[in-house]
C-alpha cells in the first residue's frame, strides 16, 4: 500500500533545544510537526551551535521527518507591518535572524503573522510595509520561503481576507519564495464560512481565484471556541469548537491538503496524538493508495 500523502503533526515544545523538537513529534505519532527556533516571547536569542543543528538534522532524519513537513514560527513579537521605524527595524533584523536559523537547520519555510497597523497608519501601509519587510529578508537569504499566516483580524492584526494577503504577495519581488499557511480557526472567525458545503467550496474557490492555490503551502488545523465572524483568535480541539467534526473528516479527505505540513495548535496538547489518529482514521481508502 502507498504511503499517505497526509502530514499531520503539532508544534510541539522544543525546550531544552530545537533538536528535541522532532523527539517530542514522534512521541505523537506525527509526521510532521512546527516549532520556534528560539524563545517565542524573547527578543534575542544566543545563536545555534553546530552540535544544535547537527542534533536537530539528525533527530528529523532518525525519526523519518523531511523538511518540507516541517514548519518553524517566528516570535509572536515581530511586527513587519509596524508604523515606527525604530520598531519596524528592530522587527525586520529579528525576522532575519529568524529566516537564518531556518535555513543553518535546512528548513524550507518560515511562518509568521503578517502584522498590525496599530492604528497609527492607514491599512494600505501597512500591508505595503509588509511586502517591503519580506522583500529584505529574502535579499538575506536564500532558499527559505516565506509563509504568511491568516488571521482572525483581532484588533489591529491585518491579514485576516483573502485580499490583504493577496495584496502583500503583490508586492513581492520574489514570488517563489512567499506562500500562505491557513489557519481553519482564523479563516472561520474571519468570516469564511467553511462549515456548509456551499460555504466550504466558495472559501476555496475565492483563495484560488484571489490568491492563487499554488501558494499554499501550508495549514494550522485548529478548531474554533468563538462563532463565524467574531474576528476573534480562539482555539479549540477538534470537534470541540463551533468547525466541529463534520468539517474535520470533510477537510482531512480533500485533496488539495495533500503534501505539506498539517499543524494543530489545538491548546490540549495531551490530545494530539488522538486527534491524529482520529484524523488518519478518518482518511478514505482512496487517499491511502490501492495494494
Amino acid at each position: 500500500m502507498q504511503q499517505t500523502k497526509k502530514f499531520i503533526g503539532a508544534h510541539v515544545s522544543a525546550s531544552g533545544g530545537v533538536e528535541n523538537a522532532p523527539l517530542n513529534a514522534r512521541t505523537i505519532d506525527a509526521n510532521a510537526f512546527a516549532l520556534f527556533t528560539k524563545n517565542q516571547r524573547q527578543w534575542d536569542a544566543k545563536p545555534l551551535s553546530n552540535n544544535e543543528i547537527t542534533a536537530f538534522k539528525q533527530n528529523c532524519q532518525q525519526n523519518g521527518f523531511k523538511p518540507e513537513y516541517i514548519l518553524p514560527h517566528d516570535s509572536y513579537l515581530i511586527n513587519l507591518g509596524h508604523p515606527i521605524d525604530e520598531k519596524l527595524e528592530k522587527s525586520r533584523n529579528a525576522f532575519i535572524d529568524e529566516m537564518q536559523r531556518c535555513e543553518q537547520l535546512g528548513l524550507k519555510m518560515l511562518n509568521f503573522h503578517p502584522g498590525s497597523h496599530l492604528n497609527e497608519i492607514s491599512l494600505d501601509s501597512c500591508l505595503r510595509i509588509i511586502s517591503d519587510s519580506i522583500n529584505i529578508a529574502l535579499n538575506k537569504t536564500k532558499e527559505v520561503i516565506a509563509v504568511i499566516e491568516n488571521t482572525a483580524g483581532q484588533g489591529t492584526n491585518v491579514g485576516y481576507s483573502f485580499e490583504h494577503l493577496s495584496q502583500i504577495i503583490y508586492y513581492v519581488e520574489d514570488k517563489s519564495r512567499v506562500g500562505i499557511c491557513f489557519d481553519t480557526c482564523h479563516g472561520f472567525t474571519a468570516g469564511y464560512n467553511i462549515i456548509d458545503d456551499d460555504g466550504y467550496k466558495q472559501t476555496w474557490e475565492k483563495f484560488d481565484t484571489i490568491i492563487g492555490a499554488n501558494y499554499l503551502k501550508a495549514i494550522h488545523l485548529n478548531d474554533s471556541k468563538k462563532p463565524l465572524g467574531s474576528r476573534v483568535d480562539r482555539h479549540d480541539n477538534i470537534g470541540q469548537g463551533f468547525l466541529g467534526y463534520n468539517f474535520f473528516e470533510k477537510f482531512i479527505n480533500d485533496k488539495r491538503f495533500d503534501n505539506m505540513p498539517i499543524i494543530l495548535e489545538t491548546p490540549d496538547e495531551n490530545k494530539w496524538k488522538s486527534e491524529i489518529e482520529w484524523l488518519r482514521g478518518k482518511i478514505e481508502n482512496s487517499l491511502l493508495g490501492t495494494p
